[in-house]
């Protein structure tokens, strides 16, 4: 396939080459430039005839060259073209052409559900299944967020849970050892591996919410804008400190992108916007008598609250891309099948899928499921994480009771483990009565219940379901996972039977172990 050829002087050639990862080649990277730099380049690129390095050394290489200004180090064109068109005429879209890499370091768990709200984001968080929380921090103390309004009372509650899991882990582990032992055919460092990933697993419902955790993010400066926002806007202190980091970090990395947020006349009304309307939702909610569940059901449970569309619409939505007719002319045809014709054209057009990555169409997206779930906070932590889909949670509260894995009880410190829930919640019920505001679910263990909502398509569903309910995961969200798939199989079995990836088994077992294994596999595999 033969493409036009650009040519380059010699001295061109020297601008591009640090910057673009081929000088000739249609489709190339950009390197070395700063993120105001690349989305004002393809802000520019839209109206601009020529091609992107052509624009590149017309209009920004001398840019670059000349000494950076105080007010922003990114180039004084790529800065007067975000000033012109992001802020000067609101073009919200200019903010998705470029990101940043931050990490939030030593941020609670009850941060990490409020940092990982917006969707268009990619998060990396430090895993309670393969870190052990049973180690001081740097500089002393157990890995929990604390503030000198919480009290002394606090601290000793915190000590207390990390006490009981640093002493319990040890003799979990064991446990676990001794009742899955290693099979010949396993080596002893994966056998190890799992049984330690196990061990954390079942206790990680001791951990309280307040400890602490490392985030890397990778965003673009619109999500940014709006999650430092959002943090501002925030009643937790904790929240508002982070989205003042968040705000000093990427105005040394991308200041254009976040040039709104410290403006009282821009950032200063949205925060003000998104703060009026939170304490509007909680004085209706108390108007209502909304604020408490006082016949709530101390139970895990999904249920499922909406469904849009059936399977005629479905099988109408995957055939539409391929179809020459209109939509309402292919739902007409397709409702002509019986049930046993559309049955099997769903199958065909599903296809035969070798591994959980073969997604079917976007068809799937025409049907959507509203879920609401009652999990341990740990489960809550895992599915939340999905971007695409909808996730609305109410507080952390002991409301909803709490759960103790069984295991942990045969292991004989099912005691210990009910101990650290009581004085959890007696800490909580404090700082709920002499606290900071909001400050009581940071005393709460993940293993206490919460109440959210997942409302998301077909095609998200299959990948959540498939996904979480792998015999790897955490049996607590793989409980979740199974009573959706049930749920969906009664109103849409096509769509249940789709998911052909869905592990049913419930049994305890050693759940990492196939993966450890497969990983040393890959390892010897590897060249030397």
């Amino acid at each position: 396939m033969q493409r036009p050829v650009e040519h380059f002087s010699c001295t061109e050639r020297a601008r591009l080459a640090p910057h673009f990862t081929s000088l000739q080649a249609p489709v190339f990277g950009l390197v070395n430039l700063p993120e105001t730099v690349k989305g004002a380049l393809f802000a520019r690129y839209s109206r601009y005839p020529g091609t992107l390095r052509r624009l590149f050394l017309d209009e920004f290489a001398d840019s670059l060259a000349v000494p950076p200004s105080t007010d922003d180090s990114e180039g004084s064109r790529a800065a007067e073209l975000y000033e012109r068109i992001f802020v000067g005429y609101g073009d919200d879209s200019v903010a998705q052409l470029g990101g940043a890499h931050v990490a939030c370091e030593w941020v609670s768990n009850v941060l990490t559900k409020i940092l990982q709200r917006p969707r268009l984001a990619s998060y990396l968080e430090q895993s309670t299944r393969y870190i052990a929380y049973d180690a001081p921090m740097p500089g002393g103390g157990y890995r929990y967020h604390s503030e000198a309004s919480f009290g002394p009372a606090y601290s000793d509650a915190m000590d207390f849970l990390f006490r009981v899991y640093s002493s319990a882990l040890p003799e979990l582990e064991a446990w676990v050892g001794t009742t899955w032992p290693r099979a010949p055919e396993t080596s002893q460092a994966a056998h190890d591996r799992a049984v330690k990933a196990k061990a954390l697993d079942l206790l990680r419902g001791l951990l309280p919410a307040a400890s602490l955790s490392h985030m890397g993010i990778y965003a673009s400066g619109q999500a940014y804008e709006q999650l430092i926002l959002h943090l501002l806007a925030h009643p937790l202190p904790e929240a508002r400190y982070y989205g003042e980091g968040l705000l000093t970090a990427l105005q040394a990395v991308m200041p254009s992108f976040v040039a709104r947020v410290p403006r009282p006349e821009r950032g200063g009304r949205w925060v003000e916007h998104l703060s009026n309307r939170r304490a509007a939702e909680q004085r209706l909610v108390a108007r209502l008598g909304l604020d408490r569940d006082v016949e709530a059901d101390s139970r895990a449970s999904v249920t499922l609250l909406d469904v849009e569309g059936d399977e005629s619409k479905l099988l109408s939505a995957l055939l539409f891309e391929a179809a020459g007719a209109g939509e309402a002319a292919i739902r007409t045809r397709v409702e002509q099948l019986d049930a046993h014709e559309r049955a099997h054209a769903l199958h065909e057009l599903v296809g035969e899928r070798e591994n959980r990555r073969h997604r079917p169409g976007r068809g799937f997206e025409a049907l959507r499921y509203r879920f609401e779930i009652v999990s341990d906070y740990g489960a809550f932590r895992d599915l939340q994480r999905h971007r695409l889909l909808t996730v609305q949670w109410q507080a952390l509260s002991p409301d909803l009771g709490a759960e103790i894995p069984e295991e942990v009880h045969i292991a004989g410190l099912g005691d210990r483990y009910e101990a650290a829930l009581e004085r959890s919640q007696a800490e909580y019920d404090r700082l709920l009565l002499e606290g900071p505001p909001g400050s009581a679910p940071y005393a709460l263990c993940l293993g206490y219940r919460i109440r959210y909502v997942l409302d998301l398509n077909a095609r998200e569903a299959m990948h959540l379901i498939e996904l979480r309910s792998g015999r790897e995961g955490h049996p607590s969200y793989r409980a979740v996972a199974h009573e959706m798939h049930r749920l969906i199989a009664e109103v849409h079995p096509g769509v249940a039977a789709a998911m052909t990836h869905v592990d049913p088994e419930t049994e305890p077992r050693l759940e990492r172990i196939l993966s450890e294994i497969r990983t040393e596999a890959k390892q010897r595999a590897k060249p030397s």
